[in-house]
């Protein structure tokens, strides 16, 4: 990252205006190298120089990526009158006022959840041209049945003449199975299991490409990743990988059914 003054790194990355912060400054609040700034105007370059405010540490890097374990009752928006969003789970050291969530998990399912400010990598996220795959832990309400495989595999087209392309799937234990979609379509693993005679009760993701959400992050809690991850992330592992994976990494949540 290239030089920046102080006062404009510091309210990018923080819920503070200029003015607020050129008032922290002359308090001695920031620090860059554990030695104190008072000038506004001072350039920095965050890439080589630990910058913190009050005593933490400010991300540096150009763009900001911070993986979500989403809990029930958050959905995935900047802002909503009705609803807690997800941003309000970030922690003030991390927050940013460009933070966005790239992708949605509904309101009552639970997981992974990436923000981030890099549009450009949401938009690559997103897009149906680059298939970046998502994987789930699904809970039903009756015993998975071994034809939902190929149903779901041949790709399916619901009620009301959403087609959706082929998932792969594999069932792990009696009612919870490991789904893998490369499209978002509303609420698609939830009435694709319904067409075929079955309720989903939970969905719970668990990755994002090859990225997987730690099983030991708390529900509720984030943590910073680095472009080393993301290109985890947009690496694609074969499904049967990622099924060993998870199913070694998620044990505990498979031993208790969910919970």
């Amino acid at each position: 990252m290239s030089e920046i003054r102080i006062d404009k790194f510091l309210a990018d990355r923080t819920k503070y205006s200029r003015n607020e912060i050129k008032t922290m400054l002359k308090k001695g609040a920031v620090r860059m190298n554990n030695e104190i700034l008072s000038d506004p105007k001072q350039k920095i370059n965050p890439d080589v120089q630990e910058i913190t405010l009050n005593g933490k540490k400010i991300h540096g890097g150009l763009e900001i990526y911070l993986l979500v374990n989403k809990p029930e009752n958050y959905i995935c928006a900047t802002e909503d009158r009705q609803h807690k969003t997800v941003l309000e789970l970030v922690p003030e050291a991390l927050r940013h006022k460009d933070l966005f969530p790239a992708g949605r998990l509904d309101i009552d399912s639970t997981g992974l959840v990436l923000l981030t400010t890099d549009g450009a990598l949401a938009h690559n996220m997103l897009s149906p041209k680059h298939h970046v795959p998502k994987y789930y832990l699904v809970t039903l309400s009756r015993k998975f049945q071994e034809s939902y495989v190929q149903s779901l595999a041949d790709g399916m087209t619901l009620a009301d003449g959403t087609v959706c392309l082929p998932v792969q799937t594999k069932p792990l234990t009696e009612k919870i199975c490991l789904v893998c979609l490369h499209e978002g379509k509303y609420h698609q693993i939830k009435r694709m299991f319904a067409a075929l005679g079955n309720h989903v009760e939970h969905l719970h993701r668990v990755a994002v490409g090859s990225l997987l959400l730690p099983p030991d992050l708390p529900s509720g809690d984030c943590l910073e990743i680095f472009n080393k991850d993301i290109l985890q992330m947009l690496k694609a592992d074969s499904f049967p990988e990622m099924c060993e994976q998870i199913v070694y990494a998620f044990s505990s949540y498979l031993i208790n059914d969910g919970h």
